[in-house]
């Protein structure tokens, strides 16, 4: 029998230091720049390699109501004060994570009654014990290098949340600004509609035009007044979601001006969007947008995860120790002479887990890819994002030229149209049709003014520049 053995246990042993090795290598290094598809050189809408994108965005608006506004935000919105408080848990997560490497002692004094046929007694104990684990293969190293990584991983969302806050509060600014622009429009359309109004009633009352001329006019009015109110609501949701992001209760206000202490509207203009942006080339995104650095720290903190599994395969060395007094009187309880002591190293070799340690690490290596992939979907959804704003923008710039042609091209339409009708060359038709089409053209310059804005925004954004 004990020649039937021998083979079984060697083979054991040589399995046993085979997992010891494989465990015992070091994971080789990340590469950001490890992608599974192929990244640009430049950018496309981008051809010439241009210098470091620009530093502090919100600067290039110069709009001190606009910066006084981001400021508020980003110290009131509670969703970014709760992800800073995320990121202090994740560094203590990372403290709990290795606090295994240090020895552990705890300090148990107490007292015991006992009564003992007929005879009462009590005891004072002071003991103590102490375990310490030798992290000989760092194993426990390994589990806290995952937690400080995702500790890390952690910081950058913050970083990524602070950018989007500010982003959006520039981006609902602006909104609002049209907003309130396009409200402005809409009213001087309503008095230009009275007007024609007032003037097809005139005619009426003294029969030199139709009844069905002033129900067309009266109609074209109501319609007015009705794309009045709209705007009107639009202006106060937007506000009231302004307010929202700051930290505000949404009443709705104005909102206050942080810079000069006082209320004011939004500005009565939007502005020309910043002259064009160098985007620096792709490579520089992998290391400048947070949310990309997020994605790599948690790939290795699932590295470290998976190099800690397979490492608990290894043996454990511990060492324990315990001792002190117990005494019926408390004072003797402080005699050294009276202390007991004892220490023992131990060392715990897994043998049978119920597939346990071996399900821990398959369920890393699942979790080393599905970080893995994430990482190459986080890259290129931030390629496409700048590669799409930066398309827009040149798109966006056409229309916006088109559309201030067609704004300057129908008011001159429409002040030619009102003579022609008073002359009697036109139909009412003819008239409202002018009217209506220097609103919607109006309107649409508005429009695109501000998505020029909110897209040179989300260029910002996916390139990740500091605010």
């Amino acid at each position: 029998m004990p020649l039937l053995r021998k083979p079984a246990s060697n083979l054991k042993l040589c399995a046993w230091l085979v997992a010891a090795a494989c465990a015992c290598q070091p994971l080789p290094p990340r590469d950001p720049q490890d992608l599974a598809f192929a990244a640009p050189q430049q950018w496309s809408d981008r051809p010439v390699a241009a210098e470091q994108a620009v530093a502090a965005w919100l600067d290039s608006f110069a709009d001190p109501q606009l910066s006084a506004l981001v400021a508020a935000g980003l110290t009131g919105n509670f969703d970014l004060q709760a992800a800073a408080a995320r990121i202090d848990a994740a560094r203590e997560q990372a403290v709990v994570a290795g606090a295994g490497r240090w020895p552990q002692a705890y300090f148990n004094p107490g007292y015991q009654r006992s009564r003992d046929f007929g005879v009462e007694s009590g005891q004072f104990s002071a003991l103590f014990n102490l375990s310490w684990e030798l992290d000989v293969w760092g194993r426990i190293k390994a589990g806290q290098q995952a937690a400080v990584s995702n500790a890390a991983a952690v910081a950058d969302d913050y970083l990524a949340a602070r950018l989007s806050l500010a982003a959006r509060i520039a981006q609902t600014y602006f909104a609002l600004s049209e907003a309130r622009l396009q409200a402005s429009v809409a009213a001087q359309s309503v008095h230009d509609r009275g007007v024609i109004a007032n003037l097809v009633r005139g005619r009426f009352n003294k029969g030199l035009t139709r009844g069905l001329d002033l129900r067309l006019v009266l109609t074209d009015l109501a319609n007015a007044e009705a794309q009045l109110a709209q705007a009107d609501n639009e202006v106060q949701l937007l506000a009231r979601q302004l307010q929202t992001l700051l930290g505000r209760y949404p009443d709705g206000r104005i909102v206050q001006t942080e810079a000069s202490g006082e209320s004011g509207p939004a500005p009565n203009s939007l502005p020309e969007p910043p002259p064009g942006l160098a985007a620096g080339l792709p490579a520089e995104l992998l290391q400048r947008r947070p949310d990309i650095v997020a994605a790599f720290k948690r790939l290795q903190a699932a590295d470290s995860g998976l190099e800690s599994a397979e490492k608990a395969l290894l043996p454990r060395v511990t060492l324990t120790a315990a001792g002190g007094t117990a005494s019926p009187a408390l004072a003797e309880i402080v005699d050294p002479r009276a202390a007991a002591w004892n220490l023992a190293a131990g060392l715990a070799q897994p043998l049978f887990t119920g597939d346990r340690l071996q399900a821990e690490i398959r369920l890393n290596q699942a979790r080393v890819r599905d970080a893995y992939q994430q990482y190459q979907s986080v890259v290129l959804a931030a390629f496409r994002e700048v590669e799409q704003a930066l398309a827009a923008e040149v798109r966006l710039r056409e229309q916006e030229q088109a559309l201030r042609e067609a704004v300057e091209q129908t008011e001159a339409s429409r002040k030619l149209a009102v003579y022609s009708y008073q002359q009697g060359l036109i139909e009412i038709l003819t008239l409202l049709d002018s009217y209506r089409s220097t609103l919607n053209a109006q309107s649409a310059h508005l429009a695109v003014q501000r998505q020029l804005l909110a897209n040179r925004i989300n260029l910002y954004l996916a390139l990740g520049g500091p605010v």
